[in-house]
């Protein structure tokens, strides 16, 4: 199941989508009504036929616009910082990693969070003051979204708990995140995580997803969640031991080799510059870029 928040004839839908038909189907009912519908149907455990019981209509997707799959977030969504070896050298050669050590490969997870007032459509603007940080950078990346309580969970058990994925732009401002070294500052400006066009279950998301990233057209960032350090069994098991993962709750598994801090020099967002993330299974994000006073 593909699921999302359109816009379609000036009202925000609860949508099933049909990527091969390009076409959603609207879904009408109580659920479609409730104020956070995805979150719902993945804390409530709601199965699809329920869903397709309460369609009222199918319209093609060229007709409506995607909203951010949640309208807004449980909680601050998870990250992991340095998952794919290239990405992790090019950052911990670029000058901006603060927190660097012995080793540019990390031994254990580096888990960090984004403000839930990061929340971003996926075609919405990624909008920063140039007075406030002259460094942004995309990072395109496969999020994982927790469909139920886990605690202590082991990598075997690890995938049963996962609801879906969902694609994911960890938008960065790089000077913040060095110079406050705890990344959480740069990591969380408004705005700065674009989500969707749609979330997928575990059970139609490719295996082997690839995730690509575009940045006015010129491809920049190209991986397989099979490349990842630590899988996502591993993230959730690493993470489930320290404290408890909620339904709901979002893991973005971490960006590849080709952000802009790895250029020589830096390739940086600026104003008219557009974003594209592609997902296969997830959709795609093409968010522009604006610079605000």
């Amino acid at each position: 199941m593909k699921i999302a928040r359109v816009e379609f004839a000036g009202k925000t839908r609860l949508a099933l989508v049909d990527e091969q038909k390009q076409e959603v189907a609207l879904v009408g009912g109580e659920l479609a009504a409730h104020p956070n519908p995805i979150l719902a149907i993945i804390e409530q455990g709601i199965k699809p036929i329920t869903l397709l019981a309460a369609v009222t209509e199918h319209v093609p997707m060229a007709q409506v616009k995607f909203l951010a799959p949640l309208s807004a977030f449980l909680r601050n969504p998870f990250a992991v910082g340095k998952n794919y070896h290239d990405h992790a050298l090019e950052f911990d050669k670029s000058g901006f990693n603060a927190t660097s050590g012995a080793s540019a490969i990390p031994a254990y997870p580096q888990i960090f969070t984004k403000a839930t007032t990061t929340l971003n459509g996926p075609t919405d603007p990624i909008r920063f003051s140039p007075l406030h940080t002259t460094s942004v950078d995309y990072e395109g990346e496969i999020g994982v979204v927790i469909g139920a309580v886990c605690r202590n969970v082991s990598k075997a058990d690890a995938m049963k708990h996962v609801w879906g994925f969902v694609a994911m732009n960890d938008v960065t401002a790089r000077d913040l995140q060095k110079n406050h070294a705890q990344w959480f500052l740069g990591k969380s400006l408004d705005g700065f995580c674009p989500l969707g066009p749609w979330m997928t279950t575990r059970d139609e998301a490719p295996t082997d997803m690839r995730m690509q990233t575009w940045v006015n057209g010129e491809q920049r960032q190209d991986a397989h969640i099979s490349q990842l350090i630590f899988d996502v069994p591993t993230l959730i098991e690493t993470m489930s031991a320290a404290m408890t993962l909620l339904p709901g709750d979002i893991i973005a598994t971490g960006t590849s080799v080709g952000v802009g801090v790895g250029f020589t020099p830096p390739k940086f967002l600026r104003q008219g510059d557009v974003v594209r993330v592609a997902i296969s299974g997830l959709g795609e994000l093409n968010n522009p870029v604006e610079e605000i006073i």
